[in-house]
């Protein structure tokens, strides 16, 4: 071995004894020496860790440990298979954004020129996504070779970047799953050139295999006593099953809209026997939207929809509620059951945010809702108190909520 990998194996090994969690996953990359040409720092295919050897030279052993560890969290948390519509370049900078802060918690230490954002501790790179501006001029620390490049981004000219370093370059050697062991590589041939994106097919098989990987990291790190706070938390979400904000917004508005049976006594020609009957129950559902300038009038419009859809699949009245700081001149619009749900097409607002109106409106109503369901950013004022009715907050971006239960929107 030359020293290079030396400085590898050994960085690998501290991994192991000291976070076997990260260690484990680790463990599952397999490491080459890649052409500097397209691997100037780091990166993987979410099978193997390609690293330049340059790059490694100049880190420390405890730096070392943070880059093994950056590409194995990309891996097990899935990033290859995740973008979907997103665009490729903002979408590495979401996942570096994302995974740099977890690593920070452990205890590990970052080479120089890592995007770290504070703002971003907690954060999913779904959520992050949208909080990225389009400029943004940061680079993400290494390369995510897993997917195709966008063919109409001109992102930092990211475009044109992936064009040059796909070229083929003279000297490469053979395809990277092909290539003999580093040791037998000729130096001046540069190493393992970029390998091809992964196929839709692989990206499923991948995500399978990682996610028991991680299963697997996790209970032997807990095993032993060395799982962290923060990486337990982060297991448990990626481990349950996920749903989208619409299923989850489904759910709870059915929740309390189901069926049940009376036992009331029935007439004198219907017999003697006291037998269940069903009965319907009708939900009184408040819908509130922000509208202080926050929110898009598309994303209000989708939101709105998918009440509409829940709205003609159970027995419910809509109020539906519109307020910046303060609530809408024209408000309420209230649909009954039988009623389209035809909500306005614009609404007045645009000044700052206030929550507490809303509520104080509900409170003061003839009948309390049994859901209230608010299309936030959640940038405002809360009320001191949660009230009696349960409030769901559909939030788009990353502030948190007081009370209630919070679904993301993006």
């Amino acid at each position: 071995m030359n020293d290079i990998e030396t400085k590898l194996a050994a960085a690998r090994t501290k991994l192991i004894l000291d976070k076997p969690f990260l260690g484990a996953l680790v463990l599952r990359l397999p490491m080459k020496a890649a052409a500097p040409k397209w691997c100037p720092t780091t990166a993987t295919d979410a099978k193997h860790f390609f690293y330049s050897e340059d790059y490694i030279h100049a880190l420390s052993l405890d730096q070392v440990q943070f880059v093994l560890a950056h590409e194995a969290l990309h891996c097990a948390l899935s990033h290859f298979a995740r973008r979907q519509h997103r665009v490729k370049f903002r979408w590495d900078l979401a996942c570096d954004y994302a995974i740099n802060p977890l690593l920070l918690v452990e205890g590990l230490t970052p080479p120089p020129d890592v995007n770290i954002m504070p703002d971003f501790k907690d954060m999913t790179a779904e959520e992050i996504y949208p909080m990225l501006d389009e400029n943004n001029s940061d680079e993400p620390m290494d390369k995510h070779v897993y997917d195709e490049p966008d063919k109409n981004d001109n992102s930092n000219q990211q475009s044109q970047r992936d064009k040059n370093e796909n070229e083929p370059e003279q000297g490469d050697v053979g395809d990277a799953d092909n290539q003999p062991p580093e040791a037998e590589l000729d130096k001046n041939k540069g190493g393992a050139k970029q390998p091809p994106p992964l196929s839709q097919d692989e990206q499923e098989n991948l995500s399978v295999q990682w996610q028991q990987r991680l299963a697997g990291a996790a209970q032997q790190a807990q095993q032993a006593g060395k799982m962290g706070a923060a990486m337990a938390r982060l297991v448990d979400h990626l481990l349950q099953p996920q749903r989208p904000w619409r299923s989850l917004l489904a759910h709870y508005m059915t929740l309390n809209a189901r069926d049940d049976y009376s036992y009331m006594r029935p007439s004198r020609r219907e017999g003697d026997a006291i037998l269940p009957s069903l009965r319907s129950h009708q939900l009184e559902i408040a819908v509130a939207l922000d509208s202080s300038g926050s929110i898009t009038d598309k994303e209000i419009q989708a939101c709105l929809s998918e009440v509409d859809g829940i709205k003609g699949q159970i027995r419910a009245r809509v109020t539906l509620l519109a307020c910046d700081a303060e609530i809408d001149e024209d408000a309420p619009w209230v649909y009954e059951p039988w009623d389209t749900f035809s909500p306005p097409k614009q609404f007045n607002g645009g000044g700052g945010t206030r929550f507490t109106p809303v509520f104080e409106w509900l409170q003061g109503a003839d009948k309390q809702p049994d859901l209230l369901v608010y299309f936030t950013d959640a940038e405002g004022e809360f009320p001191a108190q949660p009230p009696d009715f349960p409030v769901l907050w559909l939030v788009k971006g990353k502030r948190k909520v007081p009370w209630g239960q919070r679904i993301q929107l993006n």
